[in-house]
C-alpha cells in the first residue's frame, strides 16, 4: 500500500504496538459485503458476495498512570491516522488451542492444474481428462473454476481418491459432461481452505477457531496479507513431513505459493486505524484512558 505525501508516494510503515498493559474490552468481527436482492412479489430472496472480507476490532485499555499511557500515545501518534499499519490479532484469541509444536506451516500446492478437461458423476465426483489427483489426500482442499454450473465451482473438501484422475468430494454437484479449460488448485484465491506440511518433524493438532497467519512469502519475517480462522479441525496425515488440510474462513484474497509460510505460533495480520483522529482522556487522578478502533488492511 502506498500513500500520497507532498506529491510523492512511500511505502507505509509497520509500527510496533506495545505489548502492555492488555487489553480489557475488545470487539473482534469480520466484514463481509453481500448483496441482496428481494422479489416485491414473491419475497424472494437473492445473494451475492463480493470479494470485500476483513477483520475489524474496537479494543479497550485498562486506565493507565502517564508513564505508561504515553507508550501508547507515541504508538498511535507514529500511525499517523490511517497512513501506516501495525500487527495484530483477537486479543481474547492470542494462544491457539491445537498442540502443533512449531512456529510455522507452509504451503503444498499438492494438486494444480490450469488446463483440464472435468467431468461430474454421480452428484459428488469429478473426472479430470489427464492426471490431476495423484499427490491429493483425503481431507485437501481443492478450488475448482472454469465449470457452466456455477455450484460445482468453488472450494470442495475431498473424500475419496479414486485414482489419479478421480476424486470424491464432501459437495452436492450437478452431473455434467466434460467441460474443457477448467481449473483444479490449492491455496489459490477464492479458496476456503488451506493444503500445508511441515517445514520438519514436528506434529500435532490445529482447532477450531485457531487463527493462522498468512504471510507474503516463504519467509517468517515477510509481512502478514491474511488472517484467517480454522473453521473445522484440521485433518492430519501422518507422513513425513506431517501433512494438514484446514477449512478456513475467510476465502483467500491471495495466492500462495509452495512454501509460502502460514504462522500457527502468535499468527498476525496487518491492521490500521479507521480513522485519522485519536484521542485519550484522563481523570482527576491523573489516570487515562485509551481506546481504538483499527481494521485489516487488504
Amino acid at each position: 500500500m502506498e500513500v500520497h505525501t507532498e506529491g510523492d508516494y512511500k511505502v507505509a510503515k509497520l509500527i510496533a504496538m506495545p505489548n502492555t498493559p492488555n487489553f480489557v474490552r475488545s470487539n473482534f468481527s469480520l466484514f463481509r459485503a453481500i448483496g441482496q436482492t428481494a422479489s416485491p412479489f414473491t419475497g424472494k430472496q437473492l445473494t451475492q458476495e463480493f470479494d470485500a472480507v476483513y477483520w475489524q476490532a474496537d479494543v479497550t485499555l485498562p486506565a493507565m498512570n502517564r508513564s505508561q499511557a504515553v507508550e501508547w500515545q507515541s504508538f498511535l501518534l507514529k500511525l499517523k491516522g490511517t497512513t501506516n499499519y501495525f500487527k495484530f490479532c483477537d486479543p481474547d484469541a492470542l494462544t491457539n488451542t491445537g498442540t502443533f509444536n512449531h512456529t510455522h506451516l507452509i504451503g503444498e500446492n499438492r494438486v494444480s492444474n490450469t488446463n483440464v478437461a472435468l467431468t461430474v458423476t454421480n452428484t459428488d465426483t469429478f473426472t479430470a481428462g489427464a492426471s490431476t489427483f495423484g499427490s491429493a489426500i483425503v481431507g485437501d482442499f481443492i478450488h475448482v473454476t472454469g465449470m457452466a454450473n456455477e455450484e460445482n465451482n468453488g472450494t470442495h473438501e475431498i473424500t475419496a481418491v479414486n485414482s489419479a484422475t478421480e476424486v470424491e468430494v464432501d459437495s452436492t454437484l450437478t452431473n455434467v459432461s466434460s467441460t474443457s479449460g477448467c481449473k483444479v488448485q490449492m491455496n489459490v484465491k477464492g479458496s476456503t481452505g488451506l493444503n500445508l506440511k511441515t517445514s520438519g518433524s514436528y506434529t500435532g493438532t490445529i482447532k477450531k477457531g485457531d487463527y493462522l497467519g498468512v504471510l507474503g512469502a516463504a519467509s517468517a519475517t515477510a509481512d502478514p496479507v491474511q488472517l484467517v480462522m480454522a473453521v473445522e479441525d484440521a485433518v492430519v496425515t501422518d507422513a513425513s513431513p506431517d501433512q494438514f488440510s484446514v477449512q478456513t474462513e475467510p476465502k483467500l484474497r491471495s495466492t500462495l505459493s509452495n512454501g509460502h509460510f502460514v504462522l500457527f505460533q502468535a499468527p498476525k495480520g496487518k491492521f490500521r486505524l479507521v480513522d485519522n483522529s485519536v484521542d485519550w482522556d484522563a481523570d482527576k487522578s491523573s489516570l487515562y484512558g485509551i481506546s481504538f478502533s483499527c481494521v485489516e488492511v487488504v
